[in-house]
């Protein structure tokens, strides 16, 4: 039977409702929280580092994002450690919880549509997490105004947007994975152990596991161990299997974004250098096209999940 009407019909409803259960949530409320006493921190650091720092540099503000002092690392560091937090803890009971509730069938049995129930819970928690984040952005915009007393050039405001849409995609991910879970497990705590399991591998474990297995399919030369140096066949390895981890995405895009003097991500050859200015910042331009392809890389990564979340919540028995 052909279904009527436009397959998104109830997705507004769907979207502002759990928007609303999702900021007004205790969860939310915990892990905003977290979120901003740890960046809070991170950021009272890098002020009190700065403040050592001459006015001429025409990327002050930037650095608030990237500078670390011991034991605290970097405020873009803390972001994509406790991002995925987030977005585990807005989506792993997204489908399986309205099943322990049983609520889904009936949800269904109004003039709403599996599509727009999916899109809607999911545009909301990343609406969620793209509201405390702005909100985040503003506080350091807002704190490094009043703290170093130096009004961000243009660039710089285009640059920590970047970082803002960025961290939106990051977070985008991990949110995917997490609803998809959840519609595999009709156990909330299964797919929130289960989310927090492959966050930890990709984050802690993988990095690890990368140069051993790139150490395997492309064996380093003796000769360049010899001179003391790395083979850069096995180090090209190395940096895209590390480039598995969306941790490792966010990252590299934040490092080309947000440090104007960087001019490649990975190894990097004498032709790169050939004509180059040693320390000066490259055109936002340029710098956004060092960075598009691992911003690329995390657009694809929520598509490809959020696809198969679909495809599997259109085939599940709703009925309670």
């Amino acid at each position: 039977m052909r279904r009527e009407g436009s397959p998104f019909q109830g997705l507004s409803t769907v979207f502002v409702k759990e928007l609303a259960d999702h900021i007004s949530s205790v969860r939310m409320l915990m892990l905003e929280l977290l979120i901003v006493f740890t960046a809070l921190a991170a950021l009272y650091e890098a002020i009190n580092s700065l403040r050592q720092t001459t006015a001429e540099d025409p990327f002050l503000l930037l650095r608030l994002f990237t500078i670390d002092q011991a034991p605290l690392p970097s405020f873009v560091a803390i972001l994509g450690f406790l991002i995925p937090l987030m977005a585990i803890g807005l989506g792993f009971d997204a489908v399986n919880g309205e099943h322990t509730r049983r609520t889904l069938s009936r949800i269904l049995a109004q003039p709403i549509y599996r599509d727009a129930l999916l899109m809607g819970k999911f545009l909301a928690a990343l609406a969620t997490i793209g509201i405390s984040l702005a909100a985040l952005w503003l506080l350091v915009i807002g704190l490094g105004l009043i703290f170093l007393g130096v009004p961000p050039g243009g660039e710089e405001v285009a640059r920590s947007l970047v970082f803002l849409v960025v961290a939106i995609f990051y977070a985008g991910v991990w949110l995917s994975l997490a609803m998809l879970l959840s519609t595999v497990f009709r156990s909330a705590a299964t797919a929130a152990l289960v989310s927090l399991g492959i966050w930890l591998f990709l984050t802690v474990l993988w990095p690890m596991l990368a140069p051993a297995l790139a150490q395997v399919v492309a064996p380093a030369d003796p000769r360049y161990a010899l001179l003391g140096l790395n083979d850069p066949a096995t180090a090209v390895w190395t940096q895209e299997l590390l480039r598995f981890s969306p941790n490792d995405l966010f990252e590299e895009a934040m490092l080309a974004v947000l440090s104007p003097t960087t001019r490649a991500l990975g190894p990097v050859f004498l032709d790169q250098l050939r004509g180059a200015v040693m320390g000066a910042p490259l055109p936002f331009d340029e710098s956004i096209m060092i960075a598009w392809p691992q911003t690329v890389g995390l657009v694809a990564g929520t598509i490809i999940l959020f696809a198969f979340s679909y495809v599997l919540f259109q085939r599940q028995e709703v009925r309670a």
